[in-house]
């Protein structure tokens, strides 16, 4: 669209004070920026006022002319709430569907939902949104009117053209699709060849395939005592505990880092010793400073000092190997390591790798993708989402991506991808081509390249055509065939790819897969399915339980799903006793992400 005029009015009496509390309206301005680039935003925070409210929405619209006011907070039950009757006040044509749609949305997420009373209209050529006030609905509700907001604004600016040209898009009433088989392609087999495995059942035959790599320690160990002498604890003084209290000669200073003085000294001698030094050998007591009183000075040098206690044996010393014994289990090994791990690791002289040393290689397939950022889309095409979600998951969880590549829909093209990226890898990831279309070749391919395919279907939603195959002739090379839709990538990847790889470089087997927890079902009611269904849903924790929402529409093409996702609820499958679940009741679930920990 054309240059575009925005206005942000935060309505708070709190954020009106301190500008610096409000994070609703930058919240809404990233959104706009992002959603309209070449957008221009006036930013404001006035109180909870209904008079100065109507005053300043009436400026923007007929004054400044702006297209569009988003305005954050007011809309709730509290007595200065009052930013739905301001706007009413002010609009002459009301918007009901626009909120209505944003309610919807809301209500997937939060049971608080119907709290809300924003209103939406316009005033003059001047399209005015009530938001809620906190940063998470703010985001929630202009996702769910963003995609109208371009034909709405068009439409307020009497733009023909744009407006004609979204009805035809609309009212296409059918595609041109033949109904013989597709140009090159093959009639398509009714039927699958591979039977339904459980996915109990598919993570136990990945496991039963793969050889894990020895050379990574499951378990790792000290190699040194910690600390490796025996150290002060305090700034002090290195004295005999039999030798009591008293005058003591200084016989010299021992420094942090410093050598070990093995030599005898008599009961009425000491060191001056600092924090984490190593004691004299035959010293078994430190006296800190405070408990002591300076004699004698030589220039810069202490000659005598009175102790005011008596030495306590073993007192303010760190002994050899109180931290850690040599030969003494650090961790279990579980990539990537976290601060406490490359610390403690780094303390006894270990490094740790960045990344695991498994070689990975991502190949999506399908005519249809383009590289986002390279490429611009033709008819027909899209863009290829799962290599870049592939590539960060992997990175995430401690995997090195060697290479990645696009492979179109021939049996040939798809072979030689697949000869290049195991000519790289040992491991490869596929998405998309091994569902039961003229144009899905992975499974065939596979099998040409002398790979056994251990499974092909398993019994899951999404996910149902997840594929695992390893070359006959060489079970260290393994391939991971997964659906092309971006939510069972996505979900596939954690239940079963993620595990494997895990298992591959030698994680304890209770370590390999996510998390799982008990939370409850707080939507009202889900139906289920024939297949064990795995759902995106938000956590919350009230009074002391955890709660899980689903994250709106499930369908297997929508990543909105995966926004703000803690975790993939464990749904049972329908049969004849049971056909849909209600809230309160206790499922699994697995943990994407800890953040709802905080909430």
């Amino acid at each position: 669209m054309s240059h575009l005029q925005f206005a942000v009015l935060t309505i708070s009496d709190t954020c009106s004070k301190n500008e610096s509390l409000d994070r609703s309206g930058p919240t809404a301005k990233e959104f706009l920026e992002k959603k309209f680039p070449s957008c221009a935003i006036a930013y404001k925070i006035i109180p909870d006022e209904q008079k100065l409210i109507e005053k300043t929405l009436i400026v923007y619209a007929d004054t400044q002319e702006v297209d569009a006011v988003f305005t954050t907070g007011g809309t709730g039950f509290a007595p200065r709430d009052v930013t739905p009757e301001a706007t009413r006040k002010v609009i002459e044509k009301e918007a009901p569907q626009l909120a209505q749609s944003m309610f919807i949305t809301s209500l997937a997420v939060t049971p608080m939902a119907p709290l809300s009373r924003a209103v939406c209209g316009v005033r003059g050529s001047t399209l005015i949104v009530n938001l809620p006030g906190s940063p998470k609905a703010v985001r929630e509700c202009l996702e769910a009117i963003s995609a109208v907001l371009p034909h709405a604004l068009n439409l307020l600016r009497d733009n023909k053209k744009a407006v004609e040209a979204t009805h035809s898009e609309i009212q296409m009433a059918k595609c041109d699709c033949s109904r013989d088989t597709l140009p090159g392609g093959q009639p398509t087999e009714r039927g699958s060849k591979y039977p339904m495995v459980e996915l109990s059942a598919a993570l136990e035959e990945v496991f039963k395939v793969i050889e894990p790599y020895r050379t990574i320690p499951s378990i790792v160990h000290s190699p040194i005592s910690l600390p490796p002498f025996r150290a002060s604890i305090k700034d002090g003084y290195a004295v005999k505990s039999s030798g009591g209290a008293g005058i003591k000669r200084v016989l010299g200073c021992i420094s942090a880092g410093t050598g070990i003085v093995e030599e005898d000294f008599p009961e009425d001698g000491c060191y001056k010793i600092n924090t984490g030094a190593p004691l004299p050998n035959h010293a078994d007591a430190i006296v800190q400073v405070e408990d002591t009183r300076l004699i004698e000075l030589n220039g810069n040098q202490e000659v005598k000092i009175e102790l005011l206690v008596d030495p306590v044996k073993n007192y303010d010393i760190r002994n050899i190997g109180c931290d850690m014994k040599q030969g003494e289990e650090l961790f279990v090994h579980q990539h990537p390591f976290d601060a406490a791990k490359v610390a403690l690791a780094a303390s006894v002289g270990l490094t740790v790798p960045d990344t695991l040393p498994v070689k990975i290689a991502i190949i999506s397939t399908g005519d249809e993708l383009k590289v986002a950022g390279c490429d611009s889309l033709g008819d027909g095409q899209i863009y290829d989402s799962n290599t870049p979600m592939l590539q960060k998951l992997l990175k995430d969880f401690g995997f090195h991506v060697t290479s990645f590549e696009i492979a179109g829909d021939t049996f040939d093209g798809l072979k030689k991808a697949f000869q290049r990226a195991l000519e790289k890898c040992s491991v490869v990831i596929c998405s998309g081509g091994v569902s039961m279309g003229d144009k899905d070749y992975v499974k065939a391919v596979l099998q040409d390249m002398n790979f056994e395919i251990s499974f092909g279907r398993v019994n899951m939603k999404p996910g149902k055509p997840l594929t695992f195959a390893h070359r006959k002739d060489d079970s260290t090379k393994l391939v991971f065939g997964l659906p092309g839709n971006p939510v069972s990538t996505f979900v596939t990847f954690h239940l079963l790819v993620l595990p494997a790889l895990r298992y591959l470089c030698n994680f304890p087997r209770k370590k390999c897969c996510l998390p799982v927890i008990k939370v409850k079902l707080f939507n009202n009611t889900l139906n289920l399915d024939p297949r064990p269904e795995y759902m995106r849903a938000t956590v919350k924790s009230m009074d002391g339980e955890l709660w899980a929402s689903v994250t709106g529409n499930q369908i297997s093409s929508r990543l909105k799903s995966l926004l703000d996702a803690d975790i993939l609820l464990h749904l049972p499958m329908k049969d004849g006793n049971q056909e849909s679940i209600r809230k309160g009741l206790l499922l699994n679930a697995s943990v994407l992400k800890l953040d709802f920990i905080s909430d």
